[in-house]
């Protein structure tokens, strides 16, 4: 890690950290999309996709007014992020229950975007560098939105459906104890008669 003298050193820093982080997800959103089954959300994530694509390029002019080479530094915090996601979508699960997890997942990285962005505007605006803090909030206020629309087609129905779908599954499975039950009642009077005879 480099050495961070100043306030300066730690904005190129997590600028660095935040191009790992885009091009990070520029990999993993694909795969979201792909998994998917409601349209509105496989649209919403693929427009983000290229919302992604463009902040990297907004990095890269931020790099360019910094005088600064553009370097990824390996954002380990969405790193761990895109892995929780991924095991997500391993899952055997509802359709539905899948593009809930699918949104939560997706939020995660909005909101931990959220927060990077946020910081390092403010600082871009604390060291007199507004034409890269308005770079930052630029993307700031893609991610803000992007969270809204994901929170959006939650309370739209997605949540909804998949709680509709976890009640019908144990509905089924309360049925199957039931049933179980009902086939052992015979043998257990049966038993039960035997017991009451001494044989």
């Amino acid at each position: 890690m480099a050495e961070l003298t100043n306030l300066y050193d730690a904005l190129v820093d997590e600028i660095c950290d935040l191009y790992s982080a885009e091009k990070q997800l520029v990999k993993a959103l694909p795969k979201m999309a792909k998994a998917a089954s409601s349209d509105d959300l496989r649209e919403a994530i693929e427009h983000h996709l290229e919302e992604t694509e463009n902040q990297i390029g907004r990095l890269e002019q931020i790099f360019d007014l910094l005088d600064e080479k553009p370097r990824a530094k390996h954002c380990a915090g969405i790193a761990g992020i895109i892995e929780e996601g991924a095991d997500v979508l391993k899952q055997d699960t509802e359709d539905s229950v899948l593009d809930a997890c699918i949104i939560a997942a997706a939020q995660r990285a909005e909101h931990y975007e959220m927060a990077a962005y946020g910081t390092v505007a403010a600082w871009a605006e604390a060291l007199d560098l507004p034409a890269v803090a308005q770079l930052l909030r630029d993307t700031l206020d893609e991610e803000k939105a992007a969270d809204k629309m994901l929170t959006e087609l939650a309370e739209s129905g997605i949540t909804a459906a998949a709680e509709a779908g976890a009640e019908e599954l144990a509905d089924e499975d309360g049925d199957e104890e039931d049933q179980t039950d009902d086939e052992d009642a015979p043998a257990a009077k049966a038993s039960g008669r035997k017991s009451s005879t001494g044989r």
